[in-house]
C-alpha cells in the first residue's frame, strides 16, 4: 500500500505523480475504517483529502505552516506527518486529539476547536514570520460556514494591508459556479499570477507612483481593471478588500490545486485561493447524509447506521420536543441557532415554525444581539446554543441582553463534560462566565421532567435566563419529584441530616449515589436539588445548617466562580460554622476521553467524591 510509504512528515513527497489518485482513496478508506470504530468527524474530512495532499506536497512543513480553522477536517494532515497509529485511540483518553493540538506535535501550528479563527491566527504568524526576517509559507484554511463568523472578515480587512505573502485557502463544500464563469476565471488567475505579469504591474504602478500625480493615475487604473474584473470574477468581494482572489479550483484536483499553491505563494500580499469540495466524497452515506457524518458516532461501513443506535431520548431531543410545544402555546415564542439546527434540536421547530426560526450561521454574537432585539420588539426568543460556544457572544449578553433586562431565554446544550471533543468543547465554564452578570438567572434541571418545567418556567419570567442541560441520555429517575419552580428555591429530595448534599443539574444522580455510598459507611445524607445556580437558595443552605453536620456542594462546572463558593459565600455571610466541601471541576483545562473516565480522573465521580467527604469527617 502506498500508505505504508507515508511513516513521517514531507514522505508524500516520495510519492509518484501517477500514484496521488490512489494515495487519496487509500486515506478515504483508511479514515472510514477507523472513523467507523472510534467515531470522530468524517465528512469534513473525507472532502479535504485531496486540498491537504496538495499543501503538503507544495509546502515544506514544519517551517511553512498550516492553520486549521475549526481543525475538524485535520486527519489527512495527521496522517501524513506520521500520526497513522494514533487513529486506533481517536478522541479517547490520553488518545490523539480530533483537533490540531501543539503539544501533540510540531506540525500543529495553532490549536483550534471553534470556528472562524484561522485567518486572524495566520496572519499573527505572518507577522511574527516577518518581524523576524523569515521566509516561510503560512495558509490558513477556513470553510465556507466559518466565513459566516465575523471574526474572520475583521481578520481579512486587517490582512489586506499586507505587503508580504499569506495565503488563505476557502474550503467549500457548498457552492457551485457555471462552467463559463470558472473557464474565464481559471484564464484570469493564470496571467494575473504569472511571473511576468505580476512583476510588470508592479513595476509600472511603482514607476507612475514616482511621478507627479501619479498616486491619482494608479487609482483610476485600477478602477477600470476593477470594474472588467467585477463581470467575469466571481471573487470581487475579496478583491475589493484587498484580497487578491484566485479561483474557483476544483478540490480534489492534486496537480491544478499545487499549481495555484504554488501561484499564490508568489502574490505579496495576501491572497485567497476560492476551492471547491464536496463534503463527504468516496463515501456513498456521507456525502448523502453530510450533516449525519460531521461528527459520527461509530457506524457500520456496508449501511452508514450507527452500530450503538440510540434507544432513549437525550436531552437535546427533550428540549426539541418542549420547543415544539411552547411554539403551539404562545406565538411570541422564537428560536434562534447559530448554525446549530439539527445539535440543538431545533430542526422540528423549524419545520413546524419555519417563520420563527433563525439560523444565523456561526455567530454567537449576532445571535445574542439579534435575541435582544427580537425581546425588545415584543418577542419571546430562545437561544439555543452549546455551552461552550456562547462564550463567544460574552459581551453581548451583559451589554444587550443584562443591562436591558430583556426577556432572553439561554437554552445551554452540552453543558459540563462532553467527552470526547476535548478541552475546546467542555461546557465547563458557563456558572462562572453568566452569574457574574447582573439580571441573569441560572438553573439546571435535575431530569428529563424538570427540563420541560425548566423551560416554560423560563418563557415566562420575563427576564434573562440561561437553563443549562448536559449531553447525552436524559436522566428519567426521581420522577417523583416535581415541585413547581419557583426562582431561586431548591427542592429537598430527602432529608435525613449528617451530610447536606446540594447538587446541581445533572450531579444530583451522582449525589444519589454517593448517598448510598455513605449509607454503606453508616453516615446519613440528604439530597437537596440546588436548582438555581443564581439566585442560589439562601433559606435553603442556612436550614441545612441546622441538622447537618457538613454541607457538599457537587457541580459539573469549574470551582472557580461556581455554585460552591456561592453557597461558602453564604455560609460566611451568615457566619455559620459547619465544614464544607466542593466537588468541582479543578481549575484546569479537561483532554477529551470518556465522559465516565474523565470525573474520576478529577475526581468528579461519586467514589471519589465520598472518599473527599470521609477525609473530612
Amino acid at each position: 500500500m502506498l500508505l505504508d510509504k507515508i511513516e513521517k512528515a514531507n514522505d508524500i513527497k516520495k510519492i509518484d505523480k501517477s500514484d496521488y489518485g490512489e494515495l487519496a482513496e487509500e486515506i478515504r478508506q483508511f479514515l472510514i475504517e477507523k472513523i467507523s470504530v472510534t467515531g470522530g468527524h468524517l465528512g469534513s474530512n473525507l472532502g479535504a483529502v485531496e486540498l491537504t495532499m496538495a499543501l503538503h506536497l507544495a509546502l515544506n512543513l514544519p517551517e511553512d505552516k498550516i492553520i486549521w480553522d475549526v481543525g475538524h477536517q485535520s486527519y489527512t494532515h495527521k496522517i501524513l506527518t506520521g500520526r497513522k497509529d494514533g487513529f486506533d485511540v481517536l478522541r479517547q483518553f490520553h488518545g490523539m486529539s480530533g483537533f490540531p493540538k501543539r503539544k501533540e506535535s510540531n506540525f500543529d501550528a495553532f490549536d483550534t476547536g471553534h470556528s472562524s479563527t484561522s485567518i486572524s491566527a495566520g496572519l499573527g504568524l505572518v507577522k511574527a514570520r516577518d518581524l523576524k526576517g523569515e521566509k516561510s509559507t503560512i495558509v490558513s484554511v477556513i470553510g465556507d460556514g466559518s466565513l459566516t463568523g465575523g471574526m474572520a472578515y475583521e481578520a481579512l480587512n486587517n490582512a489586506a494591508k499586507l505587503e508580504t505573502n499569506f495565503i488563505v485557502i476557502l474550503n467549500d463544500n457548498n457552492m457551485s459556479i457555471s462552467e463559463n464563469v470558472g473557464g474565464v476565471s481559471k484564464y484570469l488567475n493564470n496571467i494575473r499570477t504569472a511571473t511576468g505579469y505580476l512583476d510588470l504591474k508592479e513595476g509600472i504602478y511603482n514607476a507612475l507612483k514616482s511621478k507627479p500625480g501619479g498616486d491619482g493615475i494608479v487609482t483610476r487604473l485600477r478602477r477600470a481593471k476593477s470594474s472588467f474584473k467585477q463581470l467575469v470574477i466571481p471573487g470581487m468581494f475579496f478583491e475589493d478588500m484587498g484580497v487578491t482572489y484566485l479561483g474557483p479550483v476544483d478540490g480534489h484536483d492534486i496537480e491544478g490545486l499545487i499549481k495555484v499553491i504554488e501561484e499564490a505563494k508568489r502574490v505579496k500580499g495576501a491572497v485567497l485561493i476560492h476551492v471547491l469540495t464536496q463534503k463527504g466524497k468516496g463515501y456513498g452515506p456521507a456525502e448523502k447524509h453530510p450533516a449525519r457524518f460531521h461528527g459520527a458516532e461509530p457506524f457500520d461501513i456496508e449501511t452508514g447506521i450507527p452500530s450503538h443506535p440510540r434507544t432513549v431520548a437525550n436531552y437535546t431531543d427533550v428540549f426539541s420536543t418542549v420547543m415544539c410545544k411552547l411554539g403551539q402555546r404562545d406565538q411570541r415564542v422564537v428560536a434562534i441557532t447559530a448554525a446549530m439546527p439539527d445539535g440543538t434540536g431545533l430542526k422540528r421547530f423549524r419545520n413546524m415554525y419555519p417563520d420563527r426560526f433563525f439560523d444565523v450561521g456561526i455567530a454567537e454574537e449576532h445571535a445574542v444581539t439579534f435575541a435582544a432585539g427580537l425581546a425588545a420588539g415584543g418577542m419571546k426568543p430562545i437561544v439555543a446554543v452549546y455551552s461552550s460556544f456562547l462564550q463567544r457572544g460574552y459581551d453581548q449578553i451583559l451589554h444587550d441582553v443584562c443591562i436591558q433586562n430583556l426577556p432572553v431565554v439561554f437554552a445551554i446544550d452540552r453543558a459540563g463534560l462532553v467527552g470526547s471533543d476535548g478541552e475546546t468543547h467542555q461546557g465547563i465554564f458557563d456558572y462562572t462566565y453568566l452569574s457574574g452578570i447582573p439580571n441573569m438567572h441560572i438553573c439546571a434541571p435535575k431530569n428529563k421532567w424538570e427540563l420541560s418545567d425548566m423551560m416554560k418556567f423560563a418563557v415566562a419570567l420575563e427576564a434573562p435566563i440561561a437553563v443549562r442541560y448536559p449531553r447525552g441520555t436524559a436522566y428519567a429517575g426521581l420522577s417523583e419529584y416535581r415541585a413547581p419552580i419557583e426562582l431561586g428555591k431548591a427542592e429537598w429530595i430527602t432529608r435525613e441530616g449528617g451530610i447536606a448534599l446540594f447538587a446541581v443539574g445533572s450531579m444530583v444522580k451522582t449525589a444519589e449515589e454517593v448517598q448510598t455510598l455513605l449509607h454503606e459507611k453508616g453516615y446519613r445524607a440528604s439530597i437537596i436539588n440546588a436548582r438555581f445556580i443564581k439566585p442560589i437558595d439562601e433559606e435553603a443552605v442556612l436550614s441545612a445548617c441546622e441538622d447537618h453536620d457538613m454541607i457538599v456542594t457537587m457541580e459539573e462546572n469549574v470551582l472557580s466562580g461556581g455554585f460552591g463558593e456561592k453557597v461558602l459565600t453564604c455560609l460566611n455571610d451568615h457566619e455559620k460554622q459547619i465544614r464544607c466541601v466542593m466537588a468541582a471541576i479543578p481549575d484546569a483545562y479537561v483532554e477529551h476521553g470518556n465522559v465516565e473516565l474523565l470525573k474520576k480522573e478529577i475526581g468528579l465521580d461519586a467514589a471519589s467524591i465520598t472518599e473527599k467527604i470521609l477525609e473530612k469527617l
